[in-house]
């Protein structure tokens, strides 16, 4: 079968629509394209489909009913926009679906909802409770309470992480490009269209180029690294223009439409999904050859024997990157130790930990069945 045939098939979908779609280059929200695509999600919903839909536009649409034409610096005044404008967006979904007699549900999220075991697990199963309620889910970055240390960065990185967090099938990027071209159509009106690659691809990191417009801060190199982050769950991404009529329903009859990027791992476990699409890293380990080797090739466990040295502050149970000498990442995990006890028995075999430091807690640092290996 087909990666394309796979869409036919697909339960659960995360569908991100783009801030160039929803705004009409600024000028209010584009309630008529809203009202198509919605149509199509209505459509999806009745063969069976479970949808969440990552809307950008609060921004946007803020700064159109505040009469702003040009998108602030200033986080204060972003999140102001951000506070105004999500209450037309919401207001705008909740109408559109209703036509089709379907609910919607917001939900806004920081880094910090997702970066903490137990409130992604909240999240995690509130979302799945609206699911099987049959209520789409219409998620957005809490802006108006977010700082910039704790940003997800852009949409498409929290649509990803969305598709990590529910384990979906596919993740739907609708932008108001065609999808990921070779080279740029821009200043090469000759470029051709991808239609399938892997998402690890290295050769795909020069096509992506760098990131968009004045509304929305997502480019190719943005949706490029959503479904590299997305991969890491078993999810398949397409990138498509939303602006191609009942593109949703093309794209569920498998044509080819846009830019499929497919992953060729298998589904790793929900709590390896969780570290590794954790972004916010609390420090950093950096190891030795001998523990980059068994940790890659063997699966086993990260000794502090195999630690050379310790960046920044952790507790216990906080997850740390772990580095080789070089600073390539090798693994990230949920560490046994604070960093100030690390620091004291790095390089020491897990049998003198006890005597040096009056306890042993566990033999390893980060447990193998809590890590993931990138």
């Amino acid at each position: 079968m087909s990666k394309r045939q796979n869409l036919t098939q697909a339960s659960r979908w995360v569908i991100k629509i783009g801030s160039a779609l929803l705004t009409k280059n600024g000028m209010g929200l584009n309630r008529k394209g809203i009202a198509r695509w919605v149509q199509q999600m209505a459509h999806l919903h009745q063969q069976g489909v479970e949808l969440l839909l990552v809307s950008s536009g609060s921004v946007a649409e803020g700064m159109c009913r505040l009469g702003w034409q040009q998108r602030p610096h200033a986080l204060h005044a972003l999140q102001a926009a951000a506070a105004v404008g999500q209450m037309g967006l919401v207001q705008a979904y909740e109408s559109a679906f209703s036509e089709y007699g379907l609910h919607t549900a917001q939900i806004l999220l920081t880094h910090d909802d997702l970066s903490n075991r137990q409130r992604y697990l909240n999240a995690r199963s509130t979302i799945r409770n609206l699911l099987q309620l049959g209520v789409i889910p219409v998620i957005n970055e809490n802006d108006t309470v977010v700082t910039e240390e704790i940003r997800f960065g852009d949409n498409d990185t929290l649509a990803a992480l969305v598709a990590n967090l529910v384990e979906a099938d596919h993740l739907i990027l609708l932008t108001d490009q065609e999808g990921l071209f070779e080279s740029d159509p821009r200043t090469n009106p000759g470029a051709r269209l991808l239609q399938e690659a892997e998402a690890n691809d290295p050769s795909l990191d020069s096509m992506a180029g760098e990131a968009g417009g004045e509304l929305g801060k997502g480019g190719m190199a943005t949706k490029l690294r959503a479904a590299r982050l997305a991969a890491r769950s078993g999810t398949a991404t397409v990138i498509a223009s939303g602006n191609h009529e009942d593109v949703l329903l093309h794209l569920r009859a498998g044509e080819n439409i846009g830019t499929l990027l497919y992953s060729t791992q298998a589904a790793i476990t929900a709590r390896k999904q969780w570290l590794a699409g954790h972004l916010q890293m609390r420090g950093r380990l950096i190891l030795d050859e001998g523990a980059v080797r068994v940790l890659k090739n063997e699966g086993r466990s990260l000794l502090a024997v195999g630690v050379t040295a310790v960046e920044g502050e952790f507790e216990r149970g906080e997850v740390v990157v772990c580095v080789d000498k070089n600073g390539n990442e090798v693994a990230r995990g949920l560490i046994n130790y604070p960093s100030e006890e690390v620091r004291r028995i790095l390089g020491q075999p897990s049998e003198r930990i006890e005597a040096i430091l009056g306890y042993i807690d566990e033999p390893e640092l980060i447990h193998r069945d809590n890590m993931v290996i990138l």
